[in-house]
């Protein structure tokens, strides 16, 4: 199997590394095909394509969308996407600025739970374009001594029930795979172990998703255990949808997988990228 990474973050969005500085890692580890996919942001797409070119690594223009369904936040992966085009950058903007209030509120929550100054904490963790995130908070979070690590952070402050956690509305999940599909892209469910569904309301995802034009699921994810990526693979299978892999790489040390470190898909999955002309000279 080539080295493939479908799924990564630069500092466009709540990664450490430039767009240049990610390619040049993953051209170091042996990457040969990867997706920039910045949370709701496009701009680091043409830095990170420029730098692939001199890197002789194939690269695929991507994003991470985030979206409300039934009231949790999931996140859908647009691959092979057109950036410019006119609805899905739009819509990625209006999410951009519910990014901005969003952070406030949590900064909110934490200053109830004794933690002042969060706001200003995370911020100095964002990247020239201004968007934020959960990420930028748990490296502020980290670094003030109030967890050891980002994993242990997240758990202890930054989820559903915790001081930190804040509820938000972000793309319809018809809207975010309208304008993947609109741009020429597909839509992929990213991570799908790390929303704790259950079996029921993972099928009625999976099946709204389907129904919408959603035509692929990573299987093979850093929130994913070997287990896991076998029951997502056998739901590509039983479902017909393409099977997709990522790092979820955002920085050295806080990512479990690092760049070009993928384990393969498990047999019988059709890869997502099993039909996409840049995949013919590799």
């Amino acid at each position: 199997m080539l080295d493939i990474d479908l799924h990564c973050h630069s500092n466009v969005s709540d990664g450490v590394l430039t767009p240049a500085q990610l390619i040049n890692r993953a051209a170091q580890r042996g990457v040969v095909v990867l997706a920039l996919t910045d949370h709701d942001d496009v701009a680091g797409l043409d830095e990170a394509r420029l730098a692939a070119l001199e890197k002789n690594i194939t690269f695929i223009n991507g994003v991470e969308i985030s979206v409300s369904w039934r009231g949790r936040t999931i996140h859908i992966l647009g691959l092979n996407i057109d950036p410019e085009y006119q609805p899905l950058f739009d819509g990625l903007l209006a999410i951009r600025t519910g990014r901005t209030q969003r952070a406030q509120n949590i900064a909110a929550e934490l200053e109830k739970a004794g933690i002042a100054g969060s706001l200003e904490g995370a911020y100095a963790y964002v990247g020239e374009r201004g968007l934020i995130g959960r990420t930028h908070f748990a490296r502020f979070l980290v670094e003030k001594g109030y967890a050891k690590d980002m994993k242990s952070v997240f758990k202890k402050y930054l989820v559903k029930g915790k001081p930190g956690y804040t509820s938000h509305e972000w793309a319809a999940l018809s809207e975010a795979i309208a304008w993947i599909i609109g741009s020429g892209g597909r839509a992929v469910i990213a991570h799908p172990a790390r929303y704790n569904l259950g079996k029921n309301v993972l099928n009625d995802l999976l099946d709204e998703f389907s129904a919408l034009g959603g035509s692929a699921i990573e299987v093979i994810s850093a929130s994913h255990t070997p287990q896991q990526m076998e029951i997502f693979a056998a739901h590509a299978r039983n479902r017909g949808l393409l099977a997709s892999c990522g790092s979820d790489f955002h920085g050295p040390g806080e990512s479990f997988y690092d760049l070009g470190r993928l384990p393969e898909l498990p047999t019988g999955c059709v890869p997502v990228w099993h039909d996409w002309n840049a995949f013919q000279n590799n």
